[in-house]
């Protein structure tokens, strides 16, 4: 059975939380974030820092890998690739994510950013898929 997701996720991504990223919807093999540009997430520049693209295509393909996920079951980033198309000066972005293929140990995902229906980003990403160990103390 899947894991449940909070998708009223206040504290449940302290990173996320940080940079103002909200999950918006969330499907089987399938996420969607937003986030609003402001002043502190500009690079020297005036434009949006592309590590905050970056963070945003990372955290959506969790979202869209864990989705899938058993309970006794986790996910990291192997390695994820980004092509900017784009700068952002403002706006509201949304990650869309999409698994496009989920095996038993590897995940393979697809991001697509958007500003104002402009595709600024897109990523794919591998993830690996593991069961949860134990730890006992």
């Amino acid at each position: 059975m899947p894991k449940p997701f909070p998708l009223k996720n206040k504290g449940f991504h302290p990173f996320g939380d940080l940079i103002g990223l909200e999950f918006t919807k969330f499907e089987k093999g399938y996420s969607q974030c937003v986030l609003n540009v402001n002043d502190k997430l500009l690079n020297p520049h005036g434009v949006l820092h592309g590590g905050i693209m970056y963070s945003m295509a990372d955290t959506g393909m969790g979202g869209a890998a864990y989705s899938l996920l058993e309970n006794d079951e986790s996910c990291a980033t192997i390695e994820i690739k980004i092509s900017y198309f784009k700068s952002v000066k403002s706006g509201i972005l949304t990650c869309d994510t999409r698994v496009l293929h989920n095996g038993r140990n590897i995940s393979v995902l697809e991001s697509e950013i958007m500003n104002g229906g402009i595709l600024v980003a897109k990523a794919i990403g591998t993830f690996s898929i593991f069961k949860i160990r134990k730890i006992s103390i």
